[in-house]
């Protein structure tokens, strides 16, 4: 063999080691996000407690962000953030965890809604999905928040089913994050009632496998495709045709539930009209503001304030 094919192979066989090196580092580096991602998500189930503040004023709000998915490092301390002003700003009791084992009945019993920042995966064991489902059917409140209507959800079909309503199918890739047009659809809802009649913002927006518009949900925004390119994802088309509602809220039993699939980026939570959506939201799952599950007015400020703090 002669001299310069043996040195060729040689150059060869030290850059495909040095690619294998370079390969095995990145994987090394983002093995989190491939195992959150590429892996099925996490397998993280706490089973103990976070400590607990011995009063909480009420109402109250229990702000989770807990990932065994994909995480949004960005915008979960942004919202967090935020739903603390509101609570600073409003008089609610707040805590804030990504512990799972906060989902029992006798913690839950000290809140009157949870918010859902950017929840992904499988998060929960079974009991702690046992104690969330009794508490939101049993009159709590609940908020979600993109990443928590994702398809990371699906091994608990009670949630994707009763609380979201619909099956996450993907979002634009190419590019991600688009400018588009949101339409205010309902002008009563606490949500959205404040807000003008269209929204203008940039966003990576979600695609459901068809409408959750039913009776019994209440689309509160809807998302203008002529506005974006939906385009597909991994061969799945993305386009819901005129009918892509991109929030919307619903009663589970005596419980109120509102989903948005806004609030990928951190700065979602910095506009004034996104703002003003989720603390409408939060006062409507609080049940101090708007329609109730039965149809009537309702307000439990009062109700609230005369429970002790425990």
């Amino acid at each position: 063999m002669k001299k310069s094919v043996k040195k060729a192979l040689k150059f060869i066989g030290w850059a495909l080691l040095l690619l294998l090196l370079v390969f095995a580092i990145q994987v090394w580096r983002n093995w989190d996000t491939i195992q959150r991602t590429m892996l099925g998500g996490l397998k993280v189930y706490e089973t103990e407690a976070p400590a607990m503040p011995p009063g909480i004023q009420r109402p109250a709000i229990l702000v989770f962000s807990k990932t065994n998915g994909f995480r949004h490092e960005e915008a979960i301390p942004v919202a967090n953030a935020l739903f603390e002003t509101f609570a600073k700003d409003n008089g609610w009791g707040y805590f804030q965890t990504e512990n799972g084992a906060a989902f029992s009945p006798e913690i839950l019993s000290r809140f009157d809604a949870v918010i859902f920042n950017n929840v992904s995966g499988d998060v929960f064991t079974a009991d702690q999905r046992a104690a969330f489902q009794q508490f939101l059917v049993s009159g709590g409140g609940y908020v979600g928040i993109h990443a928590a209507g994702d398809n990371s959800h699906e091994a608990w079909p009670w949630y994707v089913d009763q609380v979201i309503g619909t099956h996450w199918i993907g979002h634009p890739i190419d590019p991600q994050f688009q400018k588009a047009t949101v339409h205010i659809e309902d002008r009563i809802h606490a949500a959205s009632a404040q807000l003008p009649d269209r929204l203008v913002r940039t966003d990576e927006w979600y695609s459901f496998d068809k409408s959750p518009r039913k009776e019994g949900i209440s689309v509160l925004a809807t998302l203008d495709e002529s506005t974006y390119d939906p385009g597909s994802m991994f061969g799945t088309d993305l386009a819901m045709g005129k009918d892509h509602p991109i929030v919307w809220s619903r009663c589970v039993g005596e419980g109120r539930a509102l989903y948005s699939a806004m609030g990928h980026q951190p700065t979602a939570f910095a506009e004034p009209e996104y703002r003003q959506m989720l603390l409408g939201a939060t006062n409507w799952v609080l049940r101090k503001a708007g329609e109730g599950c039965n149809g009537s007015a309702t307000n439990i400020e009062d109700e609230v304030s005369a429970q002790p703090a425990q």
